[in-house]
């Protein structure tokens, strides 16, 4: 069975026992955190997509670590200027561990909505209904 799940404003498809690396998270190592925003659920049987997240599927996953990713450079210059401006970039990362998978059921599908009323069912019943008459709009009763 595997996942797709949103954090940080990412996704990524995970599956039982995957190790990732996402922007960091409020959390201790050792914790256990609860991922809400499931995008999709997969397995041998089938898929079942959100919209745009599934209601009732969490994905576990245990903190191994927080830590920090690689440094990225940004250098910037204007040839024939002398500028030149070089600035480092370090993101804080957590790493997780996929514990469990647990999507909801599926639900029964939804009932139709009620049948709409048309003037005629409304005159039939007696209510006093207003119409206006074409393009000089015009109220009748």
């Amino acid at each position: 069975m595997y996942a797709v799940i949103k954090t940080g404003g990412k996704q990524y498809r995970v599956a039982k026992d995957d190790v990732i690396r996402v922007e960091k998270l409020a959390a201790e190592a050792g914790d256990t955190i609860k991922l809400t925003d499931v995008l999709m659920v997969g397995d041998d049987k089938g898929v079942t997509v959100g919209d745009p997240t599934i209601a009732g599927a969490e994905v576990s996953a245990e903190v191994v670590e927080q830590t920090r990713g690689d440094k990225v450079i940004i250098f910037k210059k204007k040839r024939r200027h002398t500028y030149r401006r070089t600035k480092g970039h370090r993101q804080h990362l957590t790493v997780l561990k996929i514990t469990d998978i647990a999507a909801k059921k599926k639900a029964a599908p939804k009932k139709k909505a009620a049948a709409k009323t048309t003037k005629a069912d409304d005159a039939a019943k007696g209510d006093d209904t207003k119409t206006t008459d074409g393009a000089s709009g015009d109220t009748k009763e």
